[in-house]
């Protein structure tokens, strides 16, 4: 062990399955000895709003001292957390293999799921995780579920907010009357069977948002990789069910692991790879759902087989060349780095990627946007979500208007949403809400 913990940082399974997991008395234990520590070096102050409100809990206290501190304060700190996982990978100097042990989003995750077992999770916030029964609906009357999600309705979103808990100002994804998997099925493009990278074999994971409410940036995948001579099929089989581990439903998450893997796993067999279109159902299939179901031989060879779509074809860049026809773009690009590709410890793709763009210039914010998925529309947390990422609109507005990406679409909305409560212009923004989409421009598509 070296001074500082600079070796990798690695993560235990989650014993999720353990009766000790869910021991209130043993939970309270562990989150005593970790906010203890956390109180002892608050690096990760500027984080998130977890960390702040910890601290303040300490500051305020009788004591002025952890111990103070009552463990019925402590569910503000958790719900607060949007399970980033950037403390544990960027900023904690304590995690495994150091002997304190510190996995601050799992313990979080631990309680959550705790609360769950409990008390149960709400049945509006049950019902807006369903994103495969809600997509199909939404995308069978797209006109009117946009309509009525808008965020300028006065008519419908003060009725969301007080039926299921939704912020009427917060931007909510739109849906699409044609779904990715139909799309691709009616409009695959052209195999380039000149491209340096004709022989791969890909398998296109649409992801949830994908699907039902980002076709575009699936079709502009395909129609990179099509041109980069890379087969490639789009599959999906079912949501990654990241929302249900925001509440701690690991049990469903780990029925979806599996779902996912059985399906997928015929392709990979035939020496497909399996590209994520989305970087948080990146990061469940690479790291999340091999800690939830360690041992599945299914789940650990998906795992060895996914890539994040920024990922995938930088490879290709660096492995056997792009094909021709990339040119400029008409403006600059500011291109945000998800916290779940940077929790992926791969480096800035999204930002690599965009560079292969010729004569563009590529400016690059790395931090947190606020949204953290379905957390940050909700009405308790939206504020907060604001706030959080207000560093990173001003940094996006300051660059000018051009292009704004980021890997995280949602990311992307919350950002520009958030330059428009600056008082910023963001008349001026171009289409595009992935990186992968830019590409695709530069080529014409």
């Amino acid at each position: 062990m070296r001074e500082g913990s600079l070796e990798a940082p690695t993560r235990h399974p989650i014993p999720w399955r353990d009766d000790d997991f869910y021991d209130a008395s043993k939970l309270d234990d562990e989150l005593r000895r970790v906010f203890d520590i956390c109180h002892g070096c608050r690096r990760c102050f500027n984080l998130c709003d977890s960390f702040p409100r910890l601290f303040d809990l300490v500051d305020e206290s009788d004591t002025g001292e952890f111990d103070g501190v009552s463990s019925t304060d402590f569910k503000s700190v958790v719900d607060a957390c949007t399970l980033c996982d950037m403390c544990f990978l960027t900023k904690c100097p304590y995690v495994p293999p150091h002997d304190f042990d510190l996995d601050f989003p799992h313990l979080m995750l631990r309680y959550r799921a705790v609360e769950a077992r409990e008390h149960g999770v709400s049945f509006a916030r049950r019902q807006l995780t369903r994103t495969d029964r809600n997509g199909k609906l939404g995308c069978a009357v797209a006109p009117l579920a946009n309509w009525a999600t808008r965020n300028t309705n006065a008519i419908t979103r003060p009725v969301m907010e007080k039926a299921a808990g939704i912020h009427r100002d917060a931007l909510l994804p739109e849906y699409f009357s044609k779904t990715l998997a139909a799309r691709a099925a009616a409009e695959a493009p052209v195999l380039n069977t000149d491209a340096p990278a004709f022989g791969r074999k890909a398998v296109i994971y649409a992801t949830c948002f994908a699907n039902y409410n980002g076709p575009d940036i699936g079709m502009a995948a395909l129609g990179v990789l099509a041109l980069n001579g890379v087969e490639t099929e789009v599959v999906y089989p079912g949501c990654c069910r990241m929302p249900q581990l925001e509440h701690g439903d690991i049990a469903a998450v780990a029925d979806a692991a599996r779902q996912v893997a059985a399906a997928l796993k015929p392709w990979i067999d035939q020496g497909y790879d399996v590209i994520s279109l989305v970087p948080s159902c990146t990061l469940m299939m690479k790291f999340e759902w091999p800690l939830i179901l360690p041992g599945d031989e299914d789940v650990e060879q998906l795992s060895r087989a996914s890539f994040d779509i920024s990922e995938y074809v930088v490879d290709i860049a660096r492995t056997e060349g792009l094909a021709d026809g990339l040119t400029a773009l008409d403006a600059a690009v500011t291109v945000h780095i998800a916290c779940h590709a940077r929790a992926q410890n791969m480096g800035q793709k999204a930002a690599e990627l965009l560079r292969l763009l010729p004569d563009t210039e590529v400016k690059v914010i790395e931090r947190c946007s606020g949204h953290g998925g379905a957390w940050g529309v909700m009405a308790e947390n939206f504020p907060v979500a604001l706030k959080v990422g207000k560093p990173v609109a001003r940094q996006a507005a300051g660059n000018g208007a051009g292009y704004i990406v980021s890997e995280c679409p949602l990311a992307r909305d919350h950002i520009v949403q958030g330059i428009d409560c600056l008082g910023g212009d963001v008349t001026g923004v171009r289409p595009g809400h992935h990186p992968i989409q830019l590409i695709a421009r530069g080529y014409g598509l």
